[in-house]
């Protein structure tokens, strides 16, 4: 059996896989997030180490088997979401600031005024933006007390999530092995893109010392063994959330894409062996890079509200009971009424990259009921992925034939449907939606030998339901043109505060 741990944005599950790569079992806890004010986002890591040593022991029980039926360890994690803690006492030395936060936007926009945006893009494929792990350390050692000093003694350690837990599965404080994998160190803005190295000039550009750093491995090869709750078992491999559902979907070929519907939507294409160039809407990144061999690129597109929007619908404005709820609410009525929902709570991520954007509703009237509210909320969704379809295509001319798709809101069907309707291709759903943690698997069962190659994986992957387009391309134009108007609305909302004289 092989183990998968994904360490997600509100919950964190360990899966344990066959050599079919059918499910055995699943365990998963939710974890507390925190906002402490506008445009802050906040987890505690040791929250979720305490659950992941709990889930562990979930997981095995349910399955039937223990620690030594497992033959590795695969994990994946919410990226771009950054810890520091102190290696002597093995505590987090503040909260996890996690992707959604933009608590950073004044040293983005130092970088940007200082004329380094093209610098960073150059190096590290990255535009400069609040969504970025790089710029999170740099705040954290700058607003906590005596932190930059302790982290120049060497005193703190930083890494995403994932680093956070390899660590600790690998004894901690006393035999803790502080590395981070690849694709999760392209999301720093630390790393130069091509040399998969931790680049001087960009720490300097931020600011960040050195020893707090891990060390930089490849997504397939054995990191360290587990001390608990697996005890013996290898940890063999580790990519960020949406890169490992690149790996469960079998893209393995230029063109693949898929997007995973979670909290957020990150849409990834395959885009083969050779470094994409960045673009101003959509970022080049590392896709997967299994052990020696040379590293697999994609282009990446994230959207930064689709299910946590849903949850506004149900837990703010209670329109809804349930989640599940929105769908039947939604089919209740042919079409949105006329009005559209931009939700730019946080700003809009790819391809506006705006983070004065602020969430509009528009085109509303008396005709509009909460049933048009429920359409809109589920659009907003399928025409922002339609928005980063669009950009990549126009910038790196990359076209899809299909869309992969996985995560929690691909059992909405109506959003699968206005999915394939808006980007004109089938929408495909695999047999196991937990792709994810899938991919996790794979990487580690593929490093131990579990699985032979490629395609022992690719053989494994089935499709459960395909959606095909069904819209008038009239009526597609239409909504497009409408929908971009919508968006219009919304962008540069915030007006930065200037004193009065």
């Amino acid at each position: 059996m092989i183990a998968g741990i994904d360490q997600g944005t509100t919950s964190t599950r360990c899966m344990i896989f066959d050599s079919q790569g059918r499910t055995r079992s699943l365990a998963q806890r939710e974890h507390h997030q925190v906002f402490p004010q506008p445009g802050w986002a906040e987890q505690d890591a040791d929250e979720i180490w305490r659950h992941v040593r709990h889930l562990v022991p979930e997981a095995l029980a349910q399955a039937g088997i223990g620690p030594g039926q497992v033959a590795a360890l695969g994990i994946a994690n919410q990226r771009e979401t950054s810890v520091v803690w102190d290696r002597t006492t093995g505590r987090t030395v503040a909260p996890a600031i996690t992707w959604q936060d933009t608590r950073t936007s004044a040293i983005i926009d130092d970088l940007v005024a200082r004329g380094t945006a093209g610098r960073i893009a150059e190096v590290t494929g990255l535009q400069p933006r609040t969504y970025f792990a790089g710029p999170r350390l740099r705040w954290l050692l700058d607003h906590g007390r005596g932190l930059r000093a302790r982290a120049e003694a060497g005193e703190l350690l930083f890494g995403t999530m994932e680093s956070w837990l390899i660590w600790n599965l690998t004894g901690g404080v006393d035999t803790g092995v502080h590395v981070t994998d690849v694709t999760n160190a392209s999301r720093t803005m630390l790393m130069d893109l091509s040399s998969r190295e931790w680049d001087e000039s960009m720490l300097d550009l931020l600011d960040v010392p050195r020893a707090v750093l891990p060390t930089i491995r490849s997504n397939a090869e054995v990191y360290g063994t587990c001390v608990a709750p697996l005890p013996g078992v290898p940890i063999a491999g580790a990519l960020g959330d949406q890169q490992a559902a690149l790996f469960g979907q079998t893209c393995f070929e230029p063109g693949d894409a898929k997007c995973t519907y979670g909290t957020g939507a990150f849409l990834l294409v395959n885009a083969g062996s050779e470094r994409p160039t960045p673009g101003p809407s959509v970022l080049p990144t590392v896709g997967y890079e299994l052990g020696d061999d040379d590293p697999v690129y994609a282009v990446e597109g994230s959207i930064a509200m689709a299910g946590s929007l849903v949850q506004w619908l149900r837990d703010s404005l209670e329109i809804i009971p349930s989640a599940p709820q929105v769908e039947t609410l939604a089919r209740s009525v042919d079409h949105n009424g006329g009005c559209y929902i931009v939700p730019a709570f946080s700003g809009l991520y790819a391809p506006r990259w705006d983070q004065d954007a602020r969430g509009v509703i528009v085109g509303l009237t008396s005709f509009v009921t909460k049933a048009h509210l429920a359409r809109a909320v589920l659009e907003a969704t399928a025409w922002q992925t339609w928005e980063v379809v669009e950009a990549i295509g126009r910038e790196l001319g990359l076209t899809l034939e299909t869309l992969r798709v996985d995560g929690g809101m691909t059992s909405n069907h109506l959003l699968m449907q206005m999915l394939s309707d808006v980007l004109d291709v089938p929408v495909e759903r695999p047999l196991v939606s937990e792709t994810v943690c899938l991919g996790a698997a794979y990487a580690a069962g593929l490093t131990v030998g579990f699985w032979s190659d490629l395609a022992a994986l690719r053989h494994h992957r089935h499709v459960a339901a395909v959606w095909r387009p069904q819209m008038d391309a009239d009526v597609r134009a239409r909504e497009a043109a409408q929908w971009n108007r919508a968006v219009d609305h919304a962008l540069g909302w915030v007006v930065p505060h200037t004193s009065p004289d």
